[in-house]
């Protein structure tokens, strides 16, 4: 039995009920029932959803009554290949709920002699989106910035991630819910299960979300939307348009059941054996465990509190080795899960802009959560910590203190960060953040502190202007320490423009942030000319850009300049040709050594000139990847380079290898060497929530060989297994493969209890 409920709400402009509260629908007025779907001249959509009084049975069939009583949701749109024309292929789409879930489910029909592809079951897998697959996203607080999004591919790998003031996903949130995929004659079929103790809403009756539906078809490299989407602003990934929150459809009909305080405690205990080899050349090993928790409590229905005790990251994968050519530090990712959820809520200076950027960015991060629990290589005790992420009304709110632990060299500390952020009109927001490190790294009777301000505001659909302006305090280090960024880009899909100036003094100092430069006055400039041309069949867009990166130190004298230049071809199946040529003048104040070899660049002014071409695969092929070139002037010497990366060879849907190559090969006036970096990972899924993934990496610049093993079984929704092997050999003769610097096995479990 079904019963349809009638948002209170009118379209357009606010009005009171009863029982329900002021809301404007951003689309048609609701449809009436037997009706879902409502559409106007505009593309603006709203849906109805359905309320069953039974749940869905999750079997990816679609054959019950259900299916056939309700009207689908169809008239899917393209946004690529030809954005706005009716999708090539029919896909059908419905939303029920309960009084526990809420139920999305798909029927995608392709035409006679097309296939889907699905070669991935890993949970949250990249790959699973350059898949065929249908993904749905939630705007339950109906504020057109933020999202919950959910997706599966027709084997039943599924992937779910969270979008905060449209920026890019955090695909490390990883919710409990249900789905299960089927085939039929015509395609194939999803359904989705998604407790509302997964989500944050308001609860009550005629409660309104936004919603959006994506589908790829990969065969023909079509993306589909159930409203109208932009193709400007979303680089070279169409997908990353399901981020638009503000052009989703709206969903009235929502009779909710009362939030509850979500209340979550995760306990995990872990034990280890550790071969760690000794300064004097002998082995110590040790045997140990450990118990810790974590915990999660829902303050109001969007603001969350975790806590963490004793928090260990055993079971995260190794960082990949990076091969640095630069005389400034490299940039690594966070990997570990209490960092990743609710990041989106500590960006700070990130523009409202989406469009890609030629040329790297020197500007500062205030917040690098690598920099708690870690120093370099070595890992420093997380003793305790919290967290509080959310809104609250217009105001987005980050607060986190941790508390480490002494670890050698490294004191006891404790790191805080306050992010808060107003929000304006549609897209647009000001905020600032706090960051205090209780002992400075470079003044151990002292503290750091880094605050600053920040905005960024979105005019039209294509025009954004972002900037910060920030400060460090450190003892002993006064004078010179502001920085401060300005941005415009207009990101057009046929036209593009960008440009930046950026300032970082030479005392500015973020401890609990990353730099990579400091004393330099940035300026960069680019213009980008991007047509789809209708006579080239084969071919769905070029690209030109052209770009000056100009930079100059405190003293006003020129340090960096590089003029570069690109060509890009997108093919309508998926690959991509690209060719760059650029131009640079470098003074080196302080000779380095490169990738950490011998070989040494002096002091001085250096011109240089270079190539690089390369070739992408289409994610669609059973082999993908980029193959790259290299060729030019490298300071007062020579570069050359060949590459192959992100690649991934399917062998089954089950199994995949992602082998990666980069050799470099670099002749200055000091000397020359290679450099040679290779990568293998290895994934094998049993199913959507086990699987055995494996990293191997060599390293010419320290001569070391590493692996990791990692097995990862989630038994019960939420609840986890691991089991992860790591080593890491020193190659250099006359040891080779004797050599060992370290050896760990650990196994960890947790269980998720939820109140």
């Amino acid at each position: 039995m079904l019963t349809g409920a009638a948002a209170r709400v009118t379209a357009g402009a606010p009005q009171q009920q009863a029982d329900a509260p002021f809301v404007a629908l951003d689309g048609p007025p609701a449809p009436v029932a037997p009706e879902v779907f409502a559409r106007d001249a505009n593309g603006k959509t709203t849906l109805r959803a359905v309320r069953v009084d039974q749940p869905v049975m999750l079997d990816g069939r679609l054959d019950e009554a259900i299916y056939q009583s309700t009207p689908p949701i169809t008239a899917f749109l393209q946004m690529l290949p030809r954005a706005g024309d009716p999708a090539s292929e029919r896909t059908e789409a419905w939303i029920f709920y309960d009084g526990s879930h809420v139920y999305v489910s798909a029927r995608c029909w392709d035409a006679p002699g097309g296939w889907d592809l699905a070669n991935e079951l890993r949970r949250d897998a990249s790959q699973i989106r350059e898949n065929d697959h249908f993904a749905v996203l939630f705007d339950t607080f109906y504020d057109r910035r933020n999202g919950f999004a959910f997706s599966s591919n027709p084997v039943g790998g599924r992937g779910d991630f969270t979008t905060t003031d449209e920026g890019s996903p955090n695909v490390d949130w990883n919710p409990v819910w249900d789905v299960r995929t089927g085939r039929f004659d015509g395609g194939w079929t999803v359904e989705m299960a998604i407790p509302f103790k997964s989500l944050r809403y308001r609860s009550g009756s005629s409660q309104v979300w936004g919603v959006q539906f994506r589908r790829l078809i990969r065969h023909k490299n079509e993306w589909i939307y159930l409203t109208p989407m932009p193709t400007s602003g979303v680089g070279a990934f169409a997908g990353a348009a399901l981020n638009r929150v503000s052009r989703a459809a709206t969903l009235v009909g929502l009779d909710l059941p009362s939030a509850s305080k979500n209340i979550e405690i995760k306990p995990y205990g872990i034990a280890r054996a550790e071969t760690l080899r000794t300064p004097i050349g002998g082995r110590d090993r040790n045997l140990g465990r450990d118990v810790g928790v974590d915990a999660k409590y829902g303050i109001t229905a969007n603001l969350t509190a975790d806590f963490t005790y004793n928090t260990d990251f055993a079971q995260v994968e190794i960082d990949e080795q990076q091969v640095n050519l630069t005389r400034f530090s490299l940039f690594f990712p966070e990997k570990r899960e209490f960092f990743l959820e609710g990041r989106g809520f500590f960006e700070f200076g990130r523009s409202a802009g989406l469009g890609p950027q030629l040329g790297a960015s020197f500007a500062p991060s205030l917040f690098y959560s690598r920099r708690i629990g870690l120093n370099g290589a070595r890992v420093v005790p997380i003793d305790v910590g919290g967290r509080v992420t959310g809104k609250m009304g217009r105001y987005g709110l980050g607060l986190m203190n941790i508390q480490t632990g002494e670890a050698g060299p490294s004191p006891a500390t404790n790191f805080t960060v306050l992010r808060v952020k107003r929000d304006f009109f549609r897209r647009s927001s000001v905020g600032a953040m706090l960051t205090n490190r209780s002992v400075s790294a470079l003044v151990p009777d002292g503290a750091n502190q880094a605050y600053g301000v920040d905005g960024s505001f979105a005019f039209f659909q294509d025009v954004f202007v972002s900037g910060y302006a920030a400060r460090t305090e450190t003892p002993d280090r006064q004078g010179k320490d502001t920085s401060y960024q300005g941005r415009f880009e207009y990101a057009g899909d046929r036209y593009g423009l960008q440009l930046d100036h950026l300032l970082v003094g030479t005392n500015f100092n973020p401890e609990v942030g990353f730099l990579r430069r400091t004393d330099f006055r940035r300026t960069f400039g680019l213009l980008r000319f991007s047509p789809r041309p209708k006579s080239i069949r084969s071919v769905r867009r070029f690209t030109w850009e052209t770009a000056l990166d100009y930079i100059v130190r405190g003293d006003g004298a020129l340090e960096s300049r590089e003029q570069k230049g690109r060509f890009n071809t997108e093919f309508q199946r998926g690959d991509q040709f690209n060719v760059e040529a650029a131009a640079n003048y470098e003074l080196v104040k302080t000779a380095f050594p490169v990738a950490g070899s011998t070989v040494t660049v002096l002091p001085g002014g250096y011109q240089f000139a270079d190539v690089a071409a390369s070739y992408s695969f289409g994610p669609q092929r059973r082999a993908s990847g980029v193959v790259s070139t290299q060729l030019g002037q490298y300071y007062d010497g020579t570069i050359k380079a060949i590459g192959f990366g992100s690649s991934r060879i399917s062998l089954t849907p089950r199994m995949s290898i992602e082998p990666s190559v980069s050799v470099n090969r670099i002749e200055v006036s000091r000397g020359d060497f290679t450099t040679t970096l290779l990568r293998s990972r290895n994934d094998y899924a049993f199913t959507p929530r086990m699987f055995l993934s494996t990293l191997v990496q060599y390293s010419s610049a320290d001569r070391a060989v590493s692996s990791n093993v990692r097995f990862r079984w989630e038994y019960q929704p939420g609840s986890e297994l691991f089991v992860v092997y790591t080593d890491e050999y020193d190659t250099r003769p006359p040891l080779g493969f004797q050599g060992l610097k370290n050896r760990a096995l650990v196994v960890k479990v947790n269980r998720l209890f939820r109140l």
